[in-house]
């Protein structure tokens, strides 16, 4: 071989090195980033900062075994509670975790966000440090006793002559929502504060401790529903959905139920205009469309975010993936990735407005007072 064809050689092996890396790192590019990341043998711990006989509980449930099918490598995904002080225990603990392997997850609820949005002095966690990957969103169903529920007829007019009792996580907590509902019914309760999740409150309501009580949709559908239609309670309200211009309408979990705004309109001295209503409204609108948010530490690599948001849109994306979670769940949107970004940003956003209203309110109800 003369010279000029060893020149030639060399020039054409170096290009085709060159070429071959070059097609490499685009192959590489075009894989997807989930394909980088791999959970085979590994344990995730999906941390619920409620007890374990709530509706966040029942969430994670249902999602925990979908998403060990749906992630790469089908890790084992375990629930754990850290039911306290609100849910501000967990959501403290969460703040300072720093795992870069993807094997905790948090799970937020409207109890979570209320406390932050109103500056709870528990609160050591921000929300805008969290990754989260998915958001679903849910309702609340409040219900009576059977002989109460005979006074009831679509108003609280003929309710308003009786005390009822209600077991209460917190006042700072999601139950603002009934507590601020039944006082602008102008409904008589009596509040037992400090139990550990709407599971307990569930509890007394069976054992006759208290006399009105309300669950979220996934808690009343498997728990209460049985016993509405043996007769042993009768629901009264939703709290609504919400159309696609911000309008409450009827829950399409429970379409036969009137909403609390079908109530209060028909309640004399309720009114669904001015501030109580819409400091409700907007708290509503925080508190339940986007309840329920799945959450990755902050620091987490975009791989392993990316891993779960694809496992999220695939079992979004199961032919049985609406029936089964209506059944669990009810008939809600659940939102993935970006979407869920935007809808943490509707749950953690609410007008001074509406807080100046509602911390007036629970200092006045409850004595609590925050700056």
């Amino acid at each position: 071989m003369n010279r000029f064809n060893k020149i030639m050689t060399r020039i054409m092996v170096r290009v085709m090195v060159t070429l071959g890396a070059a097609l490499g790192l685009t192959t590489m590019a075009a894989m997807p980033a989930s394909a980088m990341a791999d959970f085979s043998g590994k344990t995730i711990e999906w941390t619920i900062p409620f007890s374990e006989t709530g509706g966040s509980a029942k969430w994670a449930n249902f999602f925990a075994p979908l998403l060990s099918e749906a992630l790469p490598g089908n890790p084992n995904v375990v629930v754990k509670f850290m039911p306290g002080a609100g849910s501000t225990k967990g959501a403290n603990w969460f703040q300072n975790q720093r795992h870069k392997d993807g094997t905790v997850m948090f799970g937020s609820s409207g109890s979570t966000q209320f406390p932050y949005l109103l500056g709870d002095p528990r609160v050591r966690y921000e929300y805008n440090d969290w990754l989260p990957v998915m958001a679903s969103g849910t309702g609340g169903v409040a219900y009576l006793n059977p002989e109460d529920a005979k006074m009831f007829d679509g108003s609280a007019n003929k309710l308003k002559g009786k005390t009822y009792v209600y077991g209460n996580q917190g006042a700072t907590r999601l139950d603002l929502i009934p507590a601020l509902a039944f006082e602008m019914l102008g409904m008589n309760v009596e509040h037992v504060m400090g139990i550990k999740g709407r599971g307990d409150g569930r509890k007394m309501m069976e054992a006759g401790e208290t006399t009105i009580d309300y669950q979220t949709s996934s808690s009343y559908l498997k728990n209460v529903a049985p016993r509405a239609e043996a007769g042993e309670v009768v629901p009264m309200m939703t709290w609504g959905a919400l159309d696609g211009n911000n309008n409450i309408v009827r829950d399409p979990t429970f379409p036969d139920v009137p909403t609390f705004k079908e109530v209060c309109d028909a309640t004399d001295g309720c009114a669904t205009s001015g501030p109580a209503w819409e400091a409700w409204k907007a708290f509503f609108i925080a508190g339940f469309p986007s309840q329920k948010i799945a959450f990755l530490p902050q620091g987490t690599p975009q791989d392993i975010v990316d891993a779960y948001v694809e496992a999220f849109a695939k079992i979004k994306a199961r032919p049985d993936f609406a029936k089964i979670s209506a059944k669990r769940l009810g008939k809600y949107p659940m939102y993935v990735g970006g979407d869920a970004k935007t809808a943490l940003g509707g749950a953690i956003t609410v007008s001074d407005s509406a807080k100046t209203y509602v911390k007036g309110w629970l200092k006045d109800e409850f004595g609590v007072s925050l700056q």
